[in-house]
């Protein structure tokens, strides 16, 4: 049977022994969220259509395609348990669903989760039976409600500016896992790129042996053991060969770790980061970040990749294009895909789509901040993941301003859950602490925005449109993280195609814009990156370097000639 999706899910963290689920469901929609007290639940439960996961009902590609609001959507599927599994634990994970999840086995209540972006895993040990068992699954959803954050959801009916097409429940791969009952939970990675080691934090369930092997292009590099009884423990592995991760160049070690009969595929990379000054350093280095802002939507998958092809495919155009990363924009975006940021040295901004919120609230850190935590557990071992940035622009919402302990507590906690990377606490507006000073800036003429930088390099010190708002302090490192934006459609010329600013009237008028604004930031040397807006035209959106489509709009050289000269902040 053709599987969509059907590559393993988490390759960071990899068991043969799984099934993937992707494919046809029974489907039904429960707008009037009646679905429970109507028990669709249960296994003899009659469903009206058939739905292709992972891909999201508003997708061509799920075979529903509804654009409208859908606060309710449920899902049934028949699965077998191999008769060789069946003495093990059986792991029900959901790569992401949006917003608040049911499952249910066999007509009983397995778990639920709430959150519409980062991955969880249901025990459904107890609930599977020998032969045939109904999996059931069902989201709520509301997309205009000030508690659930919907990142660029447009909370509209139609898409509009930079709001785009919704994603309503199953929008990544769902699959069982199959795992003996002493097992190894989870690990965190502390490599050591100086001195060519990495301390490996382990969750252990069960008493047993850990031992790690790393691999450098299938050689042997090293080895470490311990005994254990379970919980927490560390191991330190050294390599006897130091391969660093940088920039374009993605070395990483394959690792196996096995405890008892479990056996995970994984792999790390030898990479530091920290600021310095002005300067982000990258094993010690400077290295100016040329990033594209990606907003990961996709015309006939919305939220999902209709491969995984087209996930590596991002990656190879924006370095086509000369940025050597991207802000994963208002999206947490999946493991797949940051599995090929690591193998292509690929820097990356993780960060969450917080729009939609109301961080007005105080009661909004309740609704953030525990799938927030979750997703710096689950990505915290990418190596290409450089710094975090958990909200972007706060700006006032219906006359109130942003709780500034909202934005306070999540940067404490994420440097509680990360001391290893930077964090940004808002991209653009309002800071209240931060360890970069970012901002974002639309300015279309280029001798403006020289005029608007010029103090930073002689008196340390610069003003912005968020400047009554939020006060840069003298020495803090200075990043660009939103410019350009530069609307340029190749399907509608008209007021139809939305973007920044005045639209250039010819390609010529483009490119010397683009080269202009983007020489500005590279001749600072107390700006750190630039961020450009966009990788691609989202919907309405027009100001991609690439289409919708993923085509060129101009030629990939001309963007890679000017990217990729040498900043003036670099070593």
């Amino acid at each position: 049977m053709n599987i969509p999706r059907a590559e393993h899910p988490k390759p960071q963290f990899q068991r043969n022994d799984w099934m993937n689920l992707n494919g046809n469901w029974a489907f039904e929609l429960d707008n009037g969220q009646s679905g429970q007290a109507r028990k669709l639940f249960a296994p003899d439960a009659c469903f009206s259509q058939t739905i292709t996961v992972p891909f999201c009902p508003e997708s061509e590609l799920s075979g529903i395609g509804n654009k409208d609001f859908m606060y309710g959507v449920w899902y049934q599927k028949k699965v077998t348990v191999p008769v060789e599994q069946k003495n093990k634990k059986v792991f029900l994970h959901i790569g992401a669903a949006d917003y608040k999840t049911f499952v249910y086995v066999n007509g009983e209540l397995a778990g639920t989760h709430k959150g519409g972006y980062v991955s969880f895993r249901v025990d459904i040990t107890a609930f599977v039976t020998d032969g045939e068992n109904v999996i059931t699954v069902y989201c709520e959803d509301d997309t205009r409600c000030p508690m659930i954050p919907r990142g660029k959801q447009s909370e509209e009916y139609y898409s509009h500016g930079c709001d785009y097409t919704r994603t309503t429940g199953i929008w990544q791969t769902v699959w069982l896992e199959f795992v003996p009952f002493s097992y190894i939970d989870k690990v965190k990675y502390f490599p050591d790129a100086k001195n060519g080691f990495v301390n490996i934090v382990a969750d252990l369930v069960g008493a047993g042996e850990l031992t790690a092997i790393a691999l450098y292009e299938g050689k042997q590099v090293g080895k470490a053991s311990l005994v254990s009884n379970g919980g927490s423990e560390q191991l330190r592995l050294d390599v006897s060969e130091i391969h660093l991760w940088e920039a374009g160049k993605g070395r990483l070690y394959d690792l196996l770790l096995t405890y008892n009969d479990d056996r995970v595929q994984s792999y790390f990379g030898l990479r530091n980061v920290r600021m310095d000054g002005f300067k982000f350093l990258l094993n010690e280095k400077s290295v100016y970040q040329r990033l594209i802002l990606d907003q990961g939507f996709y015309p006939d998958g919305i939220y999902t990749a209709p491969s995984d092809e087209a996930l590596l495919r991002d990656i190879q155009l924006s370095m086509a294009c000369g940025f050597n990363g991207a802000r994963l924009h208002q999206k947490v975006f999946e493991e797949r895909f940051l599995y090929h940021c690591d193998k292509e040295g690929y820097l990356v901004w993780g960060e969450y789509g917080n729009w939609g919120l109301d961080h007005t609230d105080p009661v909004g850190i309740y609704h953030f901040l525990p799938e927030w935590l979750s997703e710096i557990d689950r990505d915290f071992n990418h190596p290409a993941l450089i710094g975090w940035c958990p909200f972007n622009e706060t700006w006032d919402i219906k006359g109130c301003k942003q709780y500034d302990g909202i934005l306070e507590l999540t940067y404490l906690a994420t440097k509680a859950a990360d001391p290893t990377r930077p964090c940004i606490d808002t991209s653009g507006n309002y800071h209240v602490i931060t360890d970069i000073f970012d901002v974002h800036d639309y300015e279309q003429d280029p001798a403006k925005l020289a005029e608007s930088y010029k103090d930073l390099v002689a008196k340390d010190e610069f003003k912005n449109h968020c400047n009554h708002r939020q006060t840069y302090k003298k020495g803090q490192p200075v990043f660009v993280s939103e410019y350009g934006g530069i609307r340029w459609s190749m399907v509608d010329k008209g007021d139809n195609a939305w973007g920044y600013g005045n639209a250039p009237q010819t390609q010529e008028e483009y490119m010397a814009r683009y080269k202009g604004l983007t020489d500005i930031l590279l001749d600072n040397e107390k700006i750190m990156g630039f961020c450009y807006t966009q990788l691609t035209d989202v919907e309405q959106e027009q100001n991609g370097v690439y289409t919708y489509n993923r085509e060129e709009k101009f030629p990939a050289s001309f963007f890679y000639e000017v990217n990729t000269r040498k900043a003036a902040i670099e070593d």
